[in-house]
């Protein structure tokens, strides 16, 4: 079975300013049928129906769900894990990582919207077990960690970071300005390196810094791009 991951860009869609253009969430005050489109291009792009793209209802959790049906509606977590070829499973975020996971030996995919609440919850662990229980091997899972806001940027309270590096080891660091901050690719890399992943990717984007992507820190109100994974048939 091969794993087809992809991650979406602003560029393309049909959402109108502060959104535009390929915003695909749903409830950050879009229009509606702007998002329902976007959604619809995306599947067609993927070779998929609509109803194919399974999303979450994040919730900033490590909760981790595996889905063996289209489940026609969101799901309440933060990651989904799928054995099922032809499900698009979508994690969307404006600075969160999104975390792809493909066993591709297993036939086993995972998409994870990795927030910091989640990250250092220990959101990867839930998702590696979750794979595994899906009948991946946890030394043949391959991860991407999608663009995300990096260390250089994503400044937080000292008390914050603190926090971040007992219970996330790694993502502790300093912002360009030199005040405490975090750095979530680099802990959950950490994290999954010593679960023992085959390999780890980082795409090197901050969202922060990359106007091709959507950021929450740096607009406010702004869409949302996505990491999607599935499994296609051979």
């Amino acid at each position: 079975m091969r794993a087809r991951r992809v991650v979406t860009s602003r560029r393309g869609g049909a959402s109108a300013p502060p959104y535009d253009t390929f915003n695909l969430g749903g409830s950050v005050g879009d229009d509606p049928a702007a998002v329902a489109a976007n959604r619809a291009r995306l599947a067609a792009e993927l070779g998929l129906a609509d109803s194919a793209l399974v999303l979450m209802g994040q919730t900033h959790s490590d909760h981790v769900r595996v889905i063996d049906a289209i489940p026609g509606g969101l799901v309440g977590c933060d990651g989904l894990v799928t054995a099922v070829a032809g499900i698009a499973l979508v994690a969307l975020a404006a600075d969160c990582v999104p975390m792809l996971l493909a066993d591709e030996r297993a036939g086993v995919v995972g998409a994870v919207h990795a927030g910091r609440p989640g990250s250092v919850a220990g959101i990867a662990e839930r998702a590696v077990e979750a794979m595994a229980g899906a009948g991946a091997g946890v030394d043949s899972i391959d991860v991407l960690l999608g663009p995300a806001i990096c260390g250089r940027c994503y400044e937080v309270p000292a008390a914050m970071a603190a926090d971040g590096e007992h219970r996330l080891p790694g993502s502790a660091c300093r912002t360009a300005a030199g005040t405490p901050g975090l750095d979530l690719r680099a802990g959950l890399a950490r994290a999954l390196v010593g679960l023992g992943v085959a390999r780890v990717v980082v795409d090197p984007r901050c969202t922060a810094e990359d106007p091709e992507l959507f950021s929450y820190r740096r607009d406010g109100v702004t869409g949302r791009h996505a990491g999607v994974a599935l499994l296609v048939p051979p």
